[in-house]
């Protein structure tokens, strides 16, 4: 892993601690993880290969941090602040789930670098996987699905909460 994919890890793990200290869930709190994320695409995701099965890795990868996002935010506690903003606090099983999709991308990168490659590229051949694009798009569009869904879920779960108390 490369200093740039150590700060951007780094970065993501502090969102956790922002989520476990709470925040409203106003602009702010939609922006900055979306803007974080848009930038990781833009770093890593070059291209989107589609031969093989490489499609299949992607959408499970993706799959996976859109559970891993839904979960964080469906676990994650509500309430109404005093100004009719919802007010979002993260849990330990909101945290465990972050840190569960943080820290499988960590691995992998770390891994993958050192000793397990011959094993991905021997995964990868029996399972039709064209190249390591492939595992780059997977797991920079698992961290978007994870941010997205979390963010998505918590907004409708916010709005419902507004609704509920006019």
């Amino acid at each position: 892993m490369s200093t740039t994919d150590y700060l951007v890890n780094a970065v993501l793990v502090l969102l956790v601690i922002r989520q476990i200290r709470g925040s409203k869930l106003d602009l702010v709190n939609l922006v900055l993880p979306l803007v974080i994320v848009a930038a990781v695409g833009f770093q890593f995701l070059r291209s989107i290969p589609t031969a093989g099965n490489d499609l299949v890795l992607i959408a499970v990868l993706t799959g996976v941090g859109v559970l891993l996002g839904s979960g964080a935010a469906a676990t994650t506690r509500l309430r109404l602040g005093t100004d009719g903003v919802p007010f979002a606090k993260a849990g330990a099983v909101a945290a465990v789930l972050w840190v569960v999709g943080i820290g499988f991308r960590m691995a992998f990168a770390y891994f993958s670098g050192h000793g397990a490659g011959p094993d991905i590229d021997r995964f990868s051949a029996q399972h039709a996987i064209t190249s390591g694009q492939a595992w780059v798009a997977g797991l920079v569009l698992m961290a978007l699905g994870e941010v997205v869904a979390r963010m998505l879920v918590l907004r409708i779960r916010g709005h419902r909460l507004a609704v509920a108390a006019r």
